[in-house]
């Protein structure tokens, strides 16, 4: 069996894995020139979930590299006036990690060799009177395997041929995302699991991302053979705006000018990460979420993973979470077609059924939580 993946995000390079260790030839086409050449995002929490799905699915060796290069995760999450006054509290969370998005992706292509093919985005696709399906590439290009599997993300060219009327909605109002080297100081703000700050005109969200160990450094020594970044502890920081941000391309100086000015008057320890944060690790975000889909019929040789199907807001910390997990069942139920013990259009329409049932409750879950952390507008 040959499976081919669209996307070399968190999701589908997981799902290769996964594949792998079950003897599947797997490869995965990526938009991207090459694994440096676009900013990643920001720390993510890995719930129980999450760090189950990369326990199933990547090689028992980058185990401990992966608990190394991850951070502490629990505690109180407190809520905060933009004088760091605070409002109550959300209760404490004693479960999960905390991981860097560009890290963790890092360590997922160690090991995946030429089976990462980049530059290569899959516009569309093509199911054959055989039974396979063809991938179409934006080169003119194209790869033939028994399934094609959309892990292309939230503007996935794959759901939208498989389910055109498949919705994708964007929230009003605007955010940023930016990080901040860790110090003594920043580090007070986040005492806990997190701080949500709803201070005038804004809110942020603060949280913390320590590593146990330096990437790099816990890489030389655990698995010599992988490379990771050289990437400092910091603190992760949204700022959420009711408003819009000027359109177009802006240079980094001008939208922190403007966040700076909505932070007039705040707290010092607050106005002083946004002076103070990563010029290459900061970016206007938007956030999105997409609407629930019945099951479809028709194709079996196509199918979808995290954001390209359940993308979600950041509110309920689930969206890495919700595509891992869809790795882990998706090369679980392919497994067992590789062994010969399922077929592959009902394993796929089982994975589906499952899939779609707690993906969209993920993305319900979400939204309802989305309140807490938005400004009024």
């Amino acid at each position: 069996m040959k499976v081919l993946v669209a996307g070399a995000g968190l999701g589908g390079l997981c799902l290769a894995h996964g594949l792998l260790r079950a003897g599947v030839d797997v490869r995965v086409h990526e938009r991207e020139d090459g694994p440096h050449s676009r900013y990643q995002g920001f720390r993510i929490a890995l719930n129980a979930h999450g760090l189950a799905a990369l326990h199933a699915c990547l090689p028992e060796r980058l185990h401990a590299l992966l608990a190394a290069v991850s951070g502490p995760m629990a505690g109180e999450r407190r809520v905060m006036d933009g004088q760091l006054r605070e409002i109550r509290r959300l209760g404490a969370v004693d479960e999960g990690t905390a991981t860097d998005r560009y890290v963790l992706r890092q360590l997922l292509l160690a090991g995946l060799g030429d089976r990462v093919e980049f530059g290569k985005p899959v516009v569309g696709y093509t199911e054959r009177a055989d039974g396979t399906v063809e991938a179409h590439f934006g080169d003119g290009t194209g790869a033939v395997g028994d399934l094609l599997v959309g892990a292309d993300g939230v503007g996935s060219a794959v759901r939208r041929q498989l389910l055109p009327g498949a919705e994708v909605v964007t929230v009003p109002g605007n955010a940023v995302l930016g990080r901040t080297p860790l110090t003594e100081r920043s580090a007070a703000l986040v005492p806990g699991f997190g701080t949500v700050v709803h201070g005038t005109g804004a809110s942020m969200l603060l949280g913390r991302m320590e590593f146990r160990r330096p990437p790099r450094l816990a890489a030389a020594e655990l698995a010599p053979d992988v490379r990771l970044p050289d990437t400092g502890s910091y603190l992760r920081w949204v700022l959420m705006l009711p408003g819009a941000l000027p359109a177009g391309p802006r240079a980094w100086d001008a939208v922190r000018d403007d966040l700076l000015a909505v932070l007039d008057g705040w707290h010092p320890d607050l106005v002083d990460l946004v002076r103070r944060a990563d010029v290459v690790n900061s970016s206007p975000l938007t956030v999105r979420y997409a609407e629930p889909v019945p099951h479809w019929d028709g194709s079996r040789r196509v199918t979808l993973l995290g954001d390209a199907i359940h993308t979600m807001p950041p509110s309920g910390g689930q969206g890495a979470n919700t595509a891992l997990r869809d790795a882990a069942l998706l090369a679980r139920t392919l497994t067992a077609v590789q062994h010969g013990t399922a077929e592959l259009p009902d394993a796929v329409e089982q994975y589906e059924q499952r899939m779609l049932e707690y993906g969209f409750a993920a993305v319900a879950e979400s939204l309802e939580r989305l309140p807490d952390f938005t400004p009024a507008r």
